[in-house]
């Protein structure tokens, strides 16, 4: 088989395995009521053992999270050798962002524990949007360009060929101009941690000497990647309850791979060192997902001695926010669709993994099953859980129903779903303490009502938002047909 075929049917392989379970689910419930009752019962008991799995590992994260909280990680920091070497790169790639929104992200960068004037700040704007970036540009260096070590803008060109116009191919424009630069100027890409955010990206006053404590006490801090916990809390209260269920589901499954960092990547704004960073050769241009991808790329370039620190400290971004509630659903939907789209990262762990002969075959394994079941249960479990698991119960032929198992599985199945909705009551209880200040215009009784009963929503939200966009995102690699990368909506609703 050669190199085409080979990629080509690693990017059919994940679609085929979801819509092969969902089809035969369908049909066996018609023709084979008894067999598709007995899968039902072993999946949602490796689902509910699944859930019990996670649930600890959460607790941990959380417990983690709180102390993390009140810990004065700047004094820690400056105790260790080598604190005063160590210096920040951030990258904020913007496109169609308003002032507000900049200007907010770059007051909490100017005013966090660690001092700024050793932090170099790249503003990356795009030429598609070039006059608002000059606008940006123009209003923000007078304010911030004497709070740090450095404020640099970058514009990415428009059209440049083989590449994906989105944050990825702005991200490898920026760092090509930006870092030579640096470096010529004596900048240490051992002693340096380079940090990608979100635009929309406000970080915890201590998250720069949290990053910098671990970068000087982790052995080899150049073969990490540095992983913050990801909240949605800068407009959360102004946004629809599908979109907090959605966001807070994000933030939970984040945690608990926080928990046991040694199979996870990065997700969206997250450090790693400059070192890495250039022997990889920044970001790839061609790819959707740069926020897991720039992990691989690292665990690929050093044969699987590659890994992610957790730092449980939080950054918050916006929510999908579009102004009116039901536009917001759409913009939510295409949110979660890119990042389902993750699953282009497949094949190219496969081929990678496939040309590298010195990582070890364990390695490689674990990172493949662990791609393809992740994918493979976020397109299918909502459906198997709330739907298809039901539907032989609905349309089984008359002489099946006087069997045994028919009549009492669903029984069982009520049980284990009522178990697994420990995880519901868990979720629900720990978001509550993750939640921002109740607004001023916002009624305190009726916020506090819709963030409890939101939860109710969960059923709805794990199909549309959950199961449906990776189905998209699956079938659409399937199909060979790429995914750009859309911006989502968002607005700051605070004044500034």
């Amino acid at each position: 088989m050669n190199k085409s075929r080979f990629i080509r049917a690693c990017e059919i392989l994940p679609g085929v395995l979801v819509w092969t379970t969902l089809v035969a689910s369908v049909t066996l419930s018609f023709i084979r009521p008894i067999w598709m009752v007995y899968f039902i019962i072993v999946f949602d008991l490796y689902w509910l053992l699944r859930i019990t799995y996670f649930i600890p590992f959460l607790f941990i994260s959380w417990f983690r999270y709180r102390v993390a909280l009140k810990r004065n990680w700047q004094a820690d920091a400056e105790r260790q050798t080598g604190y005063d070497l160590i210096r920040h790169l951030v990258f904020l790639p913007t496109y169609k962002e308003e002032l507000p929104v900049i200007r907010e992200t770059l007051r909490s960068l100017s005013t966090c524990a660690y001092p700024a004037k050793r932090m170099h700040v790249v503003l990356a704007g795009e030429e598609r949007d070039v006059e608002r970036f000059r606008a940006i540009v123009a209003a923000v260096e007078p304010e911030f360009g004497n709070a740090f070590a450095g404020l640099y803008t970058t514009t990415h060109p428009k059209d440049a060929p083989d590449e994906i116009p989105g944050k990825g191919s702005n991200l490898h424009w920026s760092a090509s101009q930006i870092v030579p630069r640096l470096v010529a100027a004596g900048l240490d890409p051992d002693a340096t941690i380079v940090s990608s955010f979100d635009v929309d990206t406000i970080v915890h006053p201590q998250y720069f000497s949290c990053l910098t404590y671990h970068y000087l006490t982790v052995p080899q801090p150049t073969r990490s990647s540095y992983q913050p916990v990801a909240l949605y809390n800068n407009n959360l209260w102004e946004s629809p309850a599908a979109v907090r269920v959605a966001m807070f589901g994000t933030t939970f499954w984040l945690m608990t791979e926080l928990a046991r960092p040694e199979g996870m990547m990065t997700f969206s704004s997250h450090s790693m060192s400059l070192r890495m960073l250039m022997d990889v050769g920044y970001w790839q241009k061609d790819i959707v997902s740069e926020d897991s991808r720039i992990f691989l790329q690292g665990l690929v370039r050093y044969h699987g001695e590659y890994r992610v620190t957790p730092i449980h400290l939080p950054v918050s971004m916006d929510t999908v926010m579009t102004g009116h509630y039901w536009k917001a659903l759409p913009a939510l939907y295409k949110q979660l669709r890119r990042w389902a789209w993750g699953v282009e990262n497949f094949p190219y762990m496969a081929e990678a993994f496939q040309k590298d002969k010195d990582m070890p075959f364990r390695t490689k394994f674990w990172w493949i099953f662990k791609q393809l079941e992740g994918m493979y249960t976020w397109a299918t479990a909502p459906f198997l859980i709330f739907i298809l698991g039901y539907l032989p119960f609905w349309v089984a032929p008359e002489e099946f129903r006087s069997f045994a198992i028919f009549q009492n599985t669903p029984f069982t199945l009520q049980w284990l779903m009522r178990l697994a909705m420990i995880g519901l009551f868990v979720s629900a209880g720990l978001a509550l303490t993750l939640l921002p200040p109740i607004p001023k215009h916002i009624s305190k009784p009726y916020a506090w009502f819709v963030i409890l009963a939101q939860w109710l929503l969960l059923p709805v939200t794990f199909v549309v938002f959950g199961a449906i966009p990776a189905i998209d995102a699956q079938t659409r690699l399937l199909l060979g047909k790429r995914l750009g990368f859309n911006v989502s909506p968002k607005r700051v609703q605070k004044s500034v």
